[in-house]
């Protein structure tokens, strides 16, 4: 379930920042974080902490529950 979930939230990451058009590279400093941590975020290879779950969102100018909604609206739609 674990990975599962990393996977599911890489998604909705991704999907956020692509649709405000920046890059990985953007992402990751306006959130304080490295560029290839924000890469295995999207890949699922690792689970974002709540204090980088608040610099992601802050980063891409959404709630930081966004994210988490997403993500159950993405697991959903793959249980249907």
């Amino acid at each position: 379930m674990d990975t599962q979930v990393a996977k599911l939230f890489g998604i909705a990451l991704r999907a956020r920042r692509v649709s405000k058009d920046i890059s990985q590279q953007e992402l990751a400093f306006a959130s304080s974080l490295d560029r290839t941590y924000v890469s295995l975020l999207e890949r699922g290879l690792r689970q974002p902490s709540l204090t980088t779950i608040m610099n992601l969102s802050h980063a891409l100018d959404i709630q930081p529950w966004t994210l988490i909604k997403d993500l159950c609206k993405i697991q959903k739609r793959e249980l249907e």
